[in-house]
């Protein structure tokens, strides 16, 4: 990495440069030609930020010669720019609110220092700055950091997993022995 003490005389050139209206890719090249540097677009583009010639977040110049576009891109803004032509519509109906699931469990509330290799590890709390993170504590199942109503808590319930129908099995014999 390249250090950010630039000398005196590749600033001024910088400055110099940037007032005669050049890119900021031209200006490196021209910096690393005059001075045998290798100082990139983006490292010039930092410097003039950091001595003022760039106010950040400033409006950008527009190209005098435009990129032609891909095909992908000229769909990507049709379809964007169809997308803001149609009008919003509110939704028409509110949504269900969503149904927590929960266990019926006390929570120990013990601290991470606090617990123990064969504690459950649900978290509690944290939800607001400043409000501590505490755990369940309460004995973990075999097999899962969780003990067995957490650990349910976190799987879906059987009436929700998806069942995936086993597709056709195709076997090839790559090399014979």
């Amino acid at each position: 990495m390249q250090s950010t003490d630039w000398p005196d005389q590749h600033s001024k050139m910088l400055c110099e440069l940037h007032a005669q209206g050049r890119s900021y890719a031209e200006i490196a090249r021209a910096l690393n030609k005059q001075f045998g540097t290798a100082y990139t677009r983006n490292a010039t583009l930092g410097r003039g930020k950091r001595i003022g010639l760039i106010a950040p977040g400033g409006p950008k110049a527009a190209r005098s010669d435009p990129r032609p576009m891909s095909a992908a891109s000229r769909a990507g803004r049709r379809s964007a720019e169809a997308a803001a032509a149609r009008p919003i519509s509110a939704p028409s109906k509110p949504r269900a609110p969503v149904k927590l699931r929960c266990v019926g469990i006390s929570p120990r509330l013990l601290s991470l220092d606090q617990l123990e290799p064969n504690d459950c590890h649900y978290p509690y709390g944290g939800d607001r700055d400043g409000d501590p993170i505490t755990f369940c504590g309460h004995p973990r199942q075999p097999g899962s950091c969780y003990c067995t109503p957490h650990y349910h808590l976190t799987r879906l319930p059987p009436e929700e997993t998806v069942v995936r129908p086993a597709g056709p099995l195709i076997l090839r014999l790559v090399a014979a022995a």
